[in-house]
């Protein structure tokens, strides 16, 4: 029999919802390009429901307990008296997500002589040091395409509440006023722009295709370059670098997976290549960029504006600059953890859990790790290494 050990984050502060604002969610049959949402043998939650919280626990324990199996769920997961670690021991699983990550740095899965499996409830296995990984022959997984789409429509929605000065504008609301001078003076039209994206995989892809109706010149990076035929459809033009493209954009944004060819990819320099004026969003991962040159490039005037739900550490601590830097649309990591994202990610999880303890292949897609090297959709989108480097200091959000 297997121990799982789930890392969710905190339910809502008034407690569980007695009840959502809808009453079912659209169905979705695949994912753009036919690929099948999960199919997990059944599943035991109702789609949208709160799942990735503390006691949503994935709709998972009656599924495990009915199997003999053992499942401990707790958000306490940063130092090392917290939860998580004096579980490590004899954990057979980890499962975390992208949002709340558990960090299985090198040092805790040394801690870790059992562990098999690290899964993410989501995309991105980034808190986990993939080297580690490698050379322990652990399986390191995600849910692949689960939340590409929530996460598209978030960049999309942030890149006009940048470019519009939505925020400041809605606050002016707040405060009782009507300063439409205020308001305007920050404010332009997306339209005609030329947007960037670094990488144009699911989620990258997807923002192209859902910025087009804008009129906005499009332009992307990516070292695999999509085929002739997509280029012509969305009228995209390919850069060589990241370097070339945001030279030529008013707007950027970051989609690319964080592994040790991204991180601080966008440093002073790098941020120096772009336009005066121009607009980063980053929903990708906080490392990508160096946060105190985005900092610096805000004040300055350099950057117009700033966006993304991704930081490093996650939790953020509460010091953290970019709580209180200039022109700023900052949210907690929520972009792919919506209600719709929430029961095909919980659903893809219940599927690779009933692979894993029954013995049977993980699908290729969903794999990142595997065999001692990287595997399925790791070995496309990610290099071997550890981005794990300076998580402790999350600690400092819960000791505040």
């Amino acid at each position: 029999m297997a121990k799982i050990v789930c890392v969710l984050y905190d339910d809502p502060i008034g407690g569980m919802p007695d009840s959502y604002p809808r009453d079912d969610l659209p169905t979705v049959t695949c994912y753009p390009g036919g690929t099948t949402l999960p199919t997990p043998r059944e599943l035991d939650f109702t789609p949208g429901e709160l799942l990735g919280c503390v006691s949503g626990e994935l709709g998972l324990r009656r599924f495990l307990e009915r199997e003999g199996h053992t499942l401990v769920v707790t958000s306490d997961k940063d130092g090392p008296d917290s939860e998580f670690e004096q579980h490590l021991a004899d954990a057979d699983v980890v499962i975390s997500q992208p949002f709340w990550p558990a960090y299985l740095t090198a040092e805790r899965i040394a801690k870790a002589p059992n562990l098999k499996l690290a899964l993410t409830a989501g995309i991105g296995s980034d808190h986990v040091d993939l080297a580690a990984a490698i050379a322990r022959n652990i399986t390191v997984a995600e849910v692949t395409y689960c939340n590409s789409i929530s996460v598209a429509e978030h960049v999309v929605m942030m890149i006009l509440s940048l470019v519009r000065n939505y925020l400041p504008s809605h606050d002016w609301v707040r405060k009782g006023g009507w300063n439409i001078a205020d308001c305007v003076a920050r404010s332009y039209d997306v339209e005609g722009m030329h947007v960037g994206t670094v990488a144009a995989g699911r989620i990258g892809a997807a923002v192209l295709r859902r910025l087009k109706p804008f009129d906005v010149h499009l332009h992307y990076f990516d070292r695999h370059r999509l085929p002739e035929a997509v280029e012509k459809e969305l009228s995209v033009t390919w850069h060589d670098s990241v370097e070339a493209m945001v030279g030529v954009c008013d707007v950027v944004t970051i989609n690319c997976p964080l592994h040790p060819e991204t991180e601080n990819l966008f440093d002073h320099e790098m941020i120096g290549r772009m336009k005066r004026g121009a607009y980063l969003v980053n929903t990708a991962r906080g490392k990508i960029v160096d946060r105190d040159a985005v900092v610096a490039a805000l004040e300055t005037g350099q950057l117009a504006g700033y966006a993304g739900d991704v930081w490093f550490p996650q939790p953020a601590p509460r010091d953290h600059p970019w709580r209180s830097m200039p022109h700023e649309g900052m949210t907690p990591h929520i972009s792919g953890t919506s209600l719709s994202a929430q029961a095909r990610y919980a659903a893809g999880v219940r599927e690779v859990l009933e692979c894993f303890l029954a013995g049977t292949p993980i699908r290729d897609e969903y794999l990142i790790v595997q065999g001692g090297g990287l595997a399925g959709t790791g070995a496309h989108s990610y290099s071997p290494g550890d981005a794990t480097a300076g998580s402790a200091e999350a600690a400092r959000f819960t000791a505040a």
